[in-house]
């Protein structure tokens, strides 16, 4: 399978049994989500998945997912609740200002969001099941409310401002101390939540580099409109991304969101940046043992859209089946991964070496592609191309070797750093590795010395090597 495959872990997958079940179902990345704890929750988790990783031998990502700003109503007195029906109209302020007032109170304890709201806004509650509509900021400052749907209100639900601005941080205190604890603790990528900016993309990457030798990826998590406006600008500054269907769907209207979610993957390809799709792929499969034909489309059609991951939240972090999940998202994936090699859009040397040795490996008929990259860039290039050969991505690092797992057909493997070339250590890999038949043709791509540069510096060979 060339689509690699993200897993959520929580109560229904956090054994050493169901995790290696999961390995074996191809799962790559797993991610612990610190929404729900702290670094002190996952010590034992981690530890567990290193330990499974030797027993697999085959590099296993960890991504540490941050919470990030999540807004939240106050508390209502008792831990009470309001019952809203269409047209009601209520009142949101600061808990201190909560009155007896003619309408309902929703306390809401934000001011640099009630210096944004405006007559007309539009306000999400409980992900996306109330709606409410800004009708007047009152002398006093609070603002009139009108619900368009009927529901239940309770303390500390999430909170939407669709299409808005919103002037928070992607990184919260809790989120830079979380990052340094999984930076401690190993983990091999970061995520953040509501990235609005390329600066928040800088801040993470400026805390990584303070207390870590290792320069993780970092993944956006695209879950705001104004995200999605400046996608170019954060696609320079970020590693991964992804398409946070869950919160996008909420600051969307609906309909807008296939359409949005191929304009992302398609920038995220030219760009040569890895690319994830989650929320809600198999999400019947918490409680059924196979997928709806619906979600069995959408995972197909993320695939050829040309996602390089697919993510399962709920459904192997809480499902009563979470290997089955995995092995359906595997099958589902495979049945679709049929892509024509892509011509780069970008003007550049290196793109155009990875475009020209996955030219070269169809016209020969080579078995796979061999490429020699300390960093890996090398590798997501070829990756990009989308060839129909899988990528062996050849690396000493072992930041570039998780890394990799992101990219779509790429298999990571650790090489010695020894005084051998690239070019030689590629061609040794192929030589005494079984994954090569005797008389197969593999393409290398490799970094070999030159006259002006003793060392090498990015891929300058493409070679057709016969084992």
């Amino acid at each position: 399978m060339k689509t690699k495959i993200l897993a959520t872990i929580g109560p229904a997958s956090n054994k050493r049994d169901v995790l290696s079940k999961l390995i074996a179902a191809g799962v790559r990345i797993f991610r612990l989500n610190f929404s729900h704890g702290d670094s002190s929750s996952f010590v034992d988790l981690i530890k567990m998945i290193r330990e499974l990783e030797i027993v697999h031998k085959t590099p296993i990502t960890i991504l540490q997912d941050l919470s990030g700003p999540k807004i939240r109503i106050g508390t209502f007195p008792n831990e009470g609740s309001l019952n809203v029906l269409k047209g009601d109209q209520l009142l949101l302020g600061p808990s201190s200002l909560m009155c007896n007032d003619e309408f309902p109170y929703i306390p809401f304890d934000h001011p640099e969001i009630f210096a944004e709201l405006e007559q007309g806004d539009r306000l999400v509650l409980a992900d996306g099941t109330l709606q409410f509509r800004v009708v007047e900021h009152r002398e006093d400052g609070l603002f009139k409310l009108e619900a368009n749907n009927n529901g239940i209100v309770t303390s500390r639900k999430g909170l939407a401002l669709p299409g808005k601005s919103i002037p928070l941080p992607a990184l919260t205190e809790k989120d830079k101390k979380d990052l340094v604890d999984g930076l401690a603790l190993g983990v091999d990528a970061v995520a953040l939540s509501f990235v609005q900016s390329p600066e928040d993309i800088r801040e993470a990457k400026s805390i990584i580099r303070s207390h870590s030798d290792r320069d993780i990826p970092v993944i956006a998590k695209l879950e705001r409109r104004n995200a999605v406006d400046r996608l170019d600008a954060i696609l320079k500054e970020v590693d991964i991304v992804m398409v946070a269907r869950g919160d996008l769907g909420i600051e969307c209207p609906l309909p807008e969101l296939p359409a949005m979610q191929k304009r992302i993957i398609r920038a995220c390809n030219r760009a040569a940046k890895p690319v994830i799709v989650a929320t809600q792929m198999l999400l019947s499969m918490v409680s059924s043992p196979s997928p709806t034909r619906a979600e069995t489309t959408d995972v197909a059609n993320a695939v050829l859209d040309g996602a390089d991951c697919v993510m399962l939240s709920e459904e192997t972090a809480m499902g009563n089946y979470p290997v089955e999940t995995a092995q359906f998202m595997s099958g589902i994936a495979s049945k679709a991964e049929t892509r024509r090699i892509a011509e780069p859009e970008n003007d550049g040397t290196a793109e155009f070496l990875a475009y020209a040795a996955c030219l070269l490996a169809q016209k020969a008929n080579a078995k796979s592609i061999v490429a020699h990259s300390l960093s890996g860039t090398s590798a997501r290039l070829l990756s990009a191309r989308r060839p129909v050969q899988t990528i062996h991505a050849l690396t000493p690092d072992v930041t570039s070797l998780k890394a990799l797992n992101f990219s779509w057909s790429v298999l990571p493997h650790q090489v010695g750093n020894d005084n051998v070339g690239h070019l030689a250590r590629a061609e040794r890999f192929i030589a005494s590795s079984s994954l090569f038949g005797l008389g197969e043709d593999v393409v290398i791509t490799a970094g070999q010395p030159t006259s002006s540069s003793p060392q090498p510096r990015g891929t300058n060979l493409v070679k057709i090597y016969r084992k």
